[in-house]
């Protein structure tokens, strides 16, 4: 019988789906494991084979732990939201629900066809309503919540009003807006119901404020600062600008500390909470107060060293500081507005990762120093941001060198408070040996004391106070689009007001254009049946808007990290109306015990969905702060691209044509055009050429040789310009059909639909089955390091999986051959160091070397000619993780009528190692001369009596005695004489 594995395979994922053979019970005696991959964006390109290396690994472990005897959980759904669908819709018209739709189908079929062992009874999709309904009910508890400092944990905003009830807000230690003024309870009583609004916007965990924003005009968006690349939108590569915006955003800050501190309860990989302490940016300094000399206006700094403040010989502003039009003056009124208009095309990316760039402009106004009460100039430059710390900072050039650099450049005269001290970058980042000189009060101090006596004096002033400062700013949660969650909201003069929860989900409703409007307004307000009634607690008609009963909605939807921040929990009762999981469902799973994904969402997903667990930590909706316990990042499965390199050609300036070059002939360009010239005479003055360069050429048109197939490279619709072009060889010969060989370049690239390098997993399906697709993805090296990917190499792990196949059927017919024989020794020890590997690699997730010992331990029973069930049982139960299909397959030719994925895993008996005997090299004056076999265990005594007893010994002494007999138990016996 041959290994259909076609056959074998589909039978088996048919068995799996009418079964339900992953489901997992929320009520199991069984001890629970939670394996998690990080959902895809189902995009109309699919799945290519990169995609499914860490859901390989995750669904190697969960079938493990099912072996086990584990209650595994292992879902998979969809973050279905996204700004690709919303823009097919916009170019099509096609609603961005059918998009969606259709490609979740494409990815659920190609899921399926890998094997993977998903409970797919609990899938999610973020577009649903059902799911999206416990979004808009988080931002309803995010919007009625505030942040207690002194708790240190997020409360009901009902506590916060009650205080302000009682003593007002000046005893409040709450996280919340930086301008809150000052009011008594009297005050607040004597507040309007607006007013009373608007103050409580300003402790919110989730609240409007007008924000500087990320917007690009061409997408009619805001984007994350994660969704820009180089300064232009990573969707569509458009222009992005800085402007100001009232936004929905998200209090993350208030938990900036304890997202640092608790990443020492996970176990991560530490470059990505570097990436997240680094974003978070936790640095203690001071803030200092300078006056604006002539002005009523101040301008607040933070800075880490304040020690350094009589250096500072200048002030720089972000180019979005509020006070900037405030006090520049009319002479300078002209350069600062235009160097703004300049600095809101860049991103804040772009202008944190410049170094070498130096702008800025004077506004023409001057500050007051604290102490020395000199005038201090003021600038703008792009280097500070407005988002981070207070957007403003003390220039001290003597100190740091990109203040340096800018004085430099504007000639700015520098004060020097280090002269006679070291102040290489060395030295001036050992705070703890930095003497600061030259400095009035501070002359001599070192840096500890600098620092306290600055503060001290600050304090005197009133100009100044210690402080803490993150780096980490409050997320923007408004996107203009159409496609996201719509956000529980209507609006009451002007303020925001929250659906109650018995009313969710507001259901995206239809429009008929995805732009915005022709007044700016997002897609939303295309919308005809978007308005709130009171008294109805229905939407309805917006011609019906009285602002009496009948409220307009927010036409802003939720970015893409809303419904990714949570699904995890989600997964533990999916379909469950009435709660957003029932608590005996989160008490039993609690949270994620292995989380596979990319390193690439460390400060994007990772960061909110760990925020929004410890909010809902704090209100005691779920049982931990943190969702995952451990997290695997994956490394990446490269494409090898190739390469078609290209010159253009001209007789006239209106006739132009293209030349390929192949691949060793592009060193040597010129002598190869030469010597076509030769054969094919041209117009001496009108030839011309220019170099093109490369392009990339699909994958499936180039051979394992590198050879190109120019036939179909010419006749693709993509490549029409080059349908006439003329291929010249490696030797410089033109190529006329396909008996001549054009060679491309090749190299190893992010494997990418836009590269064409993209190999599809169906493909591979198709030719060498789904087992020999997942073995071969382990194979290629560490799970979390990148390889590149090489169809070739498949035919491998194919063959051995043909091998093991051979293992259980022989003879001449192929039939099933596995007897009730007792195993020999050496069948015993081949098993159980292979139980012994797999264990250990699957416990390490050194996925690559099972594969290995697999292919070791079947050539090994293969040679002892084993078909004894006793051994071959267990090998299926240990392969089964891997190849589950053909482990399936040989399962049930063993008689068993259930699934094997929940078998017991074999287990490791120690014994069947220990050899029961030991050969040993017999040498005479150091030379090896026969060898013989001894009991393992014999003593050292025991070992010289038997091979001088020997006699070969014997006959190598010739009747003389030893003048020594060496023995090393288990080595050597050496006879000396």
């Amino acid at each position: 019988m041959t290994y259909d594995f076609r056959k074998i395979e589909e039978k088996w994922q048919e068995f799996w789906a009418e079964n339900q053979t992953f489901k997992a019970e929320n009520d199991s005696q069984k001890e629970k494991f939670y394996v998690l991959d990080m959902f895809p964006y189902p995009s109309g390109a699919g799945l290519h084979v990169g995609h499914p290396l860490g859901y390989i690994a995750s669904d190697i472990y969960a079938r493990y732990k099912r072996h086990k005897g584990f209650n595994v959980l292992h879902p998979m759904g969809y973050d279905s939201f996204g700004l690709p669908a919303e823009q097919y819709a916009i170019q099509t018209g096609q609603h961005p629900a059918i998009t969606t739709e259709t490609n979740i189908n494409r990815y659920r079929e190609q899921l399926d066809k890998i094997g993977f062992s998903f409970d797919w009874s609990r899938e999610v999709r973020t577009s649903d309503s059902s799911y999206y309904k416990w979004t808009q009910w988080i931002f309803i508890q995010l919007f009625n919540s505030w942040y207690n400092k002194d708790a240190d944990k997020a409360e009901d905003i009902s506590s916060l009003i009650a205080i302000f009830e009682k003593e007002g807000n000046q005893s409040v230690n709450a996280v919340c807006d930086e301008d809150v003024a000052a009011f008594s309870a009297t005050d607040w009583k004597a507040f309007t119901v607006k007013e009373q609004q608007e103050v409580l916007l300003q402790y919110r965990l989730t609240y409007l404020a007008e924000t500087e924003v990320n917007w690009c005009p061409a997408l009619g968006t805001v984007l994350a600062n994660d969704e820009i690349v180089n300064g232009v939108s990573e969707r569509g590569g458009h222009p992005v600008i800085r402007k100001k915006m009232t936004q929905w955003s998200m209090r993350i800050s208030a938990y900036a500390q304890r997202l640092l501190d608790d990443l020492t309860m996970v176990d991560w990989p530490q470059p990505l909470k570097d990436s997240q302490t680094n974003w978070i940016g936790r640095s203690e300094g001071a803030e200092v107060t300078f006056r604006v000399k002539g002005r009523e206006e101040v301008i607040d700094v933070f800075t880490t060293r304040p020690d350094t403040i009589f250096g500072v010989s200048f002030m720089t502003l972000a180019p979005e500081h509020e006070l900037v039009a405030k006090i520049t003056t009319s002479e300078q009124k002209e350069e600062v507005e235009a160097y703004i208009a300049a600095t809101a095309k860049r991103s804040e990316r772009d202008r944190m990762a410049d170094v070498k760039t130096i702008t800025g402009a004077f506004t023409g106004a001057y500050a007051e120093h604290p102490f020395s009460k000199e005038p201090i100039p003021i600038w703008i430059g792009d280097y500070v941001l407005a988002g981070y710390g207070t957007g403003a900072v003390m220039s001290v050039p003597c100190g740091d060198q990109r203040d340096y650099d800018f004085a430099k450049h504007f000639n700015i005269p520098i004060t020097n408070i280090f002269e006679g001290v070291d102040i290489s970058e060395e030295a001036f980042a050992d705070k703890e040996k930095t003497v600061i000189a030259n400095s009035d009060f501070l002359n001599g101090l070192p840096y500890k004391k600098a620092v306290k006596r600055v503060i001290f004096e600050l304090e005197k002033l009133e100009q100044g106070k210690g402080k803490i400062n993150y780096r980490l700013r409050d997320a923007v949660f408004s996107r203009q689009r159409y496609w996201g969650e719509p956000f529980p909201v209507y609006y009451v003069d002007g303020m925001p007001q929250m659906i109650s929860a018995e009313h969710l989900p507001i259901v995206l409703p239809e429009v008929e254009k995805y732009l915005p409007t022709e007044t700016g307004e997002p897609p939303l307000g295309n919308a005809t049946v978007w308005a709130w009634d009171v008294k109805k607690s229905a939407v309805v008609s917006n011609q019906l808007i009285d602002h009496k009963t009948v409220f307009p909605l927010e036409l802003n939807t939720m970015p893409g990290w809303a419904g990714s921040s949570y699904y995890f929990n989600r997964y533990m009762n999916p379909n469950n109306e009435n709660e957003i999981f029932s608590k005996e469902a989160i008490d039993y799973w609690q949270d994620v015990d292995l989380y596979i994904g990319g390193s690439e969402h460390a400060t994007g997903h990772l960061l909110y969905s760990r925020f929004w667990q410890k909010f809902l930590f704090d209100k005691g909706i779920v049982p931990k702060p943190e969702f995952a316990k451990k997290l695997i990042n994956q490394g990446m499965i490269t494409g090898t691209s190739a390469f078609v390199y290209f010159v253009v050609a001209r007789f006239a300036k209106d006739k132009q044509f293209y030349i390929a070059v192949s691949k060793s002939a592009w060193g040597r360009v010129d002598e190869v055009i030469k010597n076509w010239r030769n054969t094919h005479p041209v117009n001496e003055k009108a030839f011309r050429y220019s170099v093109l360069n490369r392009i990339h050429s699909p994958v499936e048109y180039v051979n394992s040789s590198d050879e190109l197939d120019i036939e179909s490279f010419r006749n693709d619709p993509m490549y029409s310009e080059f349908k006439d072009a003329i291929f010249i060889g490696e030797k410089g010969e033109v190529i006329k059909d396909n008996n001549d060989t054009y060679i491309v370049g090749r190299e190893v690239e992010k494997m990418s639909k836009s590269k064409y390098n993209v190999v599809s997993p169906d493909s591979i399906c198709q030719e060498y089955g789904a087992d020999s697709l997942r073995l071969y993805e382990m194979f290629l090296g560490p799970l979390e390091q990148s390889k590149p990917w090489n169809t070739a190499g498949i035919t491998g792990v194919h063959s051995f999986l043909k091998k093991m196949w051979r293992l259980f059927h022989g003879g001449n017919d192929g039939a099933f051959m596995v007897t009730d024989a007792a195993p020999t020794a050496d069948n015993l020890k081949t098993l159980h160091k292979t139980i012994k590997k797999v264990e250990e690699d699957i416990e390490n997730f050194s996925f690559n070397t099972s594969v290995a010992t697999f292919m070791i331990c079947v050539n090994e029973l293969a040679a002892q000619k084993c078909n004894s069930r006793e051994i071959l049982e267990p090998l299926v139960l240990l392969v089964s993780p891997y190849a589950p299909h053909i482990a399936e397959e040989l399962w049930s030719k063993l008689g068993h009528a259930t699934s094997i994925a929940t078998a017991p895993f074999p287990k490791f008996e120690g014994k069947y190692l220990v050899e029961s005997s030991k050969e040993y090299p017999i040498s005479f004056n150091g030379k090896v001369r026969f060898k013989i076999e001894l009991q393992a265990d014999l003593s050292k005594e025991e070992i010289e009596a038997a091979v001088m007893a020997h006699d070969k010994t014997r006959e190598q002494l010739q009747g003389r005695s030893p003048k020594k007999v060496i023995v090393v138990p288990g080595k050597i016996v050496n006879i000396v004489g």
